[in-house]
């Protein structure tokens, strides 16, 4: 499915991490992001609807990032859908932080971290 040498032959943009770096921080925030769901699941309060649909929505968006770009080789639909990540993950701090704020908060990383992986898929939209 991954296609190591049509990523490894692509241009990096600046300030790229090396390839050894990506799956401890997904470990990671994958962690972050389950707890935070749970803990604003289990939080008694009313309308959390918005909350959970921001969530599906912001996860769908990162499934569906690395088949576009690795496997599908699209490098511009996957900005388009890292800008709607981006977006998802935003409204889903903001609501998760309204109802439990611990769980806003633990999603802060990983709000960074898409930003920063938005960069670099500016970077290699730009350079390739």
């Amino acid at each position: 499915m991954f296609n190591s040498i049509w990523y490894e032959n692509l241009i990096r943009p600046p300030f790229s991490p090396p390839n050894q770096i990506f799956m401890p921080a997904w470990t990671f925030l994958y962690i972050t992001i389950i707890i935070a769901f749970i803990l604003y699941s289990f939080k008694n309060a009313e309308n959390k609807k918005s909350g959970y649909i921001f969530f599906f929505i912001q996860i769908v968006l990162n499934f569906a990032w690395s088949p576009v770009f690795f496997y599908f080789r699209q490098i511009f639909w996957a900005f388009i859908i890292i800008i709607f990540l981006d977006i998802f993950v935003f409204l889903t701090i903001k609501k998760f932080y309204s109802i439990q704020k611990i769980s806003g908060l633990i999603l802060i990383p990983y709000f960074l971290w898409i930003i920063f992986a938005t960069y670099l898929n500016i970077g290699y939209l730009v350079l390739n």
